[in-house]
């Protein structure tokens, strides 16, 4: 008895192996292929970040370009710009919370709402810009609203100055991500059992205490997944945006580090920063993702 339990258990150790083995072979094309396609380019990336690149040749000089880069002014300046829209991240979360929620409890007029909600998914950027364009610009839809309104002192051009373009910038990107997010919080509240509200409503809880005790902290997951898509967005999807509505400007006002990516090395032919810069965006995304691993795994 005890010969065939053995013989049993060597038989399940060696089919285990064999099915290791089988795993390992299969996973080696595909790591082939991210390796082709994505390490090796983030490899040459960081070579070249440490080099004097024109696209052509490149002349080593190490790790001291990344201290040079931390003390250019104007580099500076673009991680600020970054952080002020990071500002707008909350706004960009918090407005559609609401509106998925008054379209959750289907208030009046809420298929019409929700059309209007969701239209800035279905364009592109470059649209959304040019809209922009004509609402910040002078003259401009918001310099009419101002002036029929009696304020008339506050009209302006206000892509043309730092402070009112950067706002503009950031107005606009919360409004294109009103739609994706309200989605993403529209989903969360289907999958919640209408039993717990029923059972809340017996309780005699108010509408605001069962929003903030039942419905937020159900849809803890959903405002994770909301808060990496929303940044990831800010740092890497803006280009056609800002290249619409301000190249950039004024004086690097809205310009942000992936279009600052395009200025050093294709408008100026400095690659090499252009790839350094590359590699700090890379590194920001990285640690906001190992923010969102880590808040995930918190929950178990």
């Amino acid at each position: 008895m005890g010969l065939a339990v053995a013989e049993v258990v060597a038989g399940g150790n060696r089919l285990g192996r064999n099915r290791a083995r089988a795993g390992i072979l299969l996973l080696v094309p595909a790591v082939l292929v991210v390796g082709g396609f994505i390490a090796v380019p983030i490899g040459q990336a960081i070579y070249y970040s440490m080099t004097n690149w024109n696209g052509i040749t490149a002349q080593w000089v190490g790790p001291s370009t990344y201290a040079a880069l931390f003390k250019n002014p104007i580099f500076l300046r673009v991680l600020e710009n970054n952080g002020l829209l990071l500002l707008s991240v909350p706004v960009a979360i918090g407005v559609p919370l609401v509106i998925a929620s008054m379209i959750n409890e289907k208030v009046w007029g809420w298929r019409i709402f929700r059309s209007l909600i969701f239209l800035p998914t279905a364009i592109s950027w470059v649209v959304i810009g040019i809209v922009a364009v004509r609402v910040f610009a002078d003259p401009g839809a918001l310099d009419s609203i101002l002036g029929a309104v009696g304020l008339g002192f506050l009209q302006r051009d206000f892509l043309s100055q730092p402070g009112t373009a950067i706002l503009a910038v950031g107005l606009t990107f919360v409004w294109s991500m009103v739609g994706t997010n309200t989605i993403i919080f529209l989903t969360g509240m289907s999958t919640i059992d209408p039993a717990i509200y029923e059972a809340a409503a017996v309780d005699a809880a108010g509408r605001w205490a069962i929003f903030a005790h039942i419905t937020i902290p159900l849809l803890k997951r959903y405002f994770q997944f909301s808060f990496v898509l929303t940044i990831i967005t800010a740092f890497t999807a803006l280009f056609s945006l800002i290249f619409i509505m301000t190249g950039g400007g004024p004086n690097y006002g809205t310009t942000t580090l992936e279009f600052f990516i395009y200025l050093e090395a294709f408008s100026v032919g400095n690659f090499g920063t252009g790839a350094m810069i590359g590699v700090v965006l890379l590194v920001i995304l990285l640690g906001v993702s190992m923010i969102q691993l880590w808040l995930l795994r918190g929950e178990h």
